[in-house]
């Protein structure tokens, strides 16, 4: 095989979604799948950091960036800590970012992509703010932005949607119920029966999707996007799906979950659904699927080399975009 840095193999390894290319929506989700396992692998390998996987969402993140523009914006939060290579970021720049590294910062303007959030719905905010300044100033673009199901649980995702539903600001909120925030289950985040249920409240629209179909995921973000576009303000989707993997690597499902209720999500998972299908109907060969998970699986083999290239951030990196002028403590030796 090829190297992964001919052009040529890295214009065959990367994912042109597609909304209406079953095969493109697949590639994409492969791509994701295999993103998520090298950052893993990473991890254990003292590589980068702690790190967030995405293992059954993958259909969610696909079908929403198949579903906008490049002049709509992305607001993820770190579960889709990947989804904004689908945009041309660089891996290594995308993994970076579990070393500490600034220079894993990118310009959202280029990519159409927030930074990922941390802090739970904090940038819900962000995204109607963003939304509510295209709509005034003329613009039709739409800001679709990313949540769990615990982060609905916080005061900051009332306040987004009641603002976004009262000046009809052109967003999309999809809410990826993966059923589990860390180890607390839904039915301890809410007593309302769906999630979407919150939609009424706040005079919006409201749907609940298969978040492991990613071709229903990719057309009901298609409607809820143009209708924001259409100035018929802004939509709340609750993608129910399941967290296959752990919250993060730091963490053990084991705990809190039995082995048989992620048996039973895992026969679900939305790729080898897809990809299933895409045979039955002649789209994909076995052999074609083989080939690509080869393609990509070098693509990211490689992309884990340039990392290693990259410098590893030291403690005083801590301090650069954080002090103006002051010297932190530490640089003076007051703190060990």
């Amino acid at each position: 095989m090829k190297s992964a840095n001919n052009p040529e193999q890295q214009l065959a390894a990367y994912p042109k979604l597609d909304l209406l290319d079953p095969v493109s929506l697949w590639r994409g989700m492969v791509w994701l799948r295999s993103y998520d396992e090298r950052a893993v692998a990473l991890q254990r390998q003292g590589r980068i950091g702690t790190y967030a996987t995405f293992w059954g969402e993958e259909a969610v993140q696909v079908g929403a960036v198949a579903a906008i523009r490049h002049s709509d914006w992305l607001f993820p939060t770190y579960r889709e800590n990947g989804i904004v290579t689908l945009r041309g970021l660089p891996l290594e720049r995308a993994w970076s970012y579990f070393r500490g590294d600034p220079g894993a910062l990118f310009n959202p303007v280029e990519y159409g992509c927030a930074p990922q959030s941390v802090p739970l719905a904090s940038h819900l905010s962000h995204a109607v703010g963003w939304a509510w300044s295209r709509m005034i100033t003329g613009h039709d673009d739409v800001a679709l932005a990313f949540f769990g199901d615990g982060a609905s649980s916080e005061g900051e995702a009332h306040e987004a949607l009641n603002l976004a539903g009262v000046m009809r600001a052109p967003v999309v909120f999809l809410c990826v119920n993966n059923q589990w925030a860390i180890s607390t289950p839904v039915s301890r985040q809410t007593a309302a029966k769906q999630l979407v249920d919150k939609a009424i409240g706040y005079g919006i629209t409201g749907e609940r999707i298969d978040g492991f179909d990613v071709a229903e995921v990719a057309e009901s973000l298609r409607v809820a996007v143009e209708r924001a576009r259409g100035g018929n303000g802004p939509s709340l989707i609750e993608a129910f799906c399941y967290r296959i993997g752990p919250h993060a690597t730091a963490d053990d499902p084991s705990l809190y979950r039995s082995s048989a209720d992620e048996d039973h999500w895992r026969a679900m998972e939305p790729i080898g659904r897809i990809e299933e299908r895409l045979i039955e109907e002649g789209l994909l060969s076995r052999s074609q699927a083989q080939a690509y998970r080869e393609v990509v699986r070098t693509t990211m083999l490689e992309a884990a080399h340039r990392l290693d290239l990259l410098p590893f951030p030291d403690r005083s990196w801590l301090a650069k975009g954080t002090f103006s002028s002051m010297v932190p403590m530490h640089e003076e030796g007051y703190v060990q």
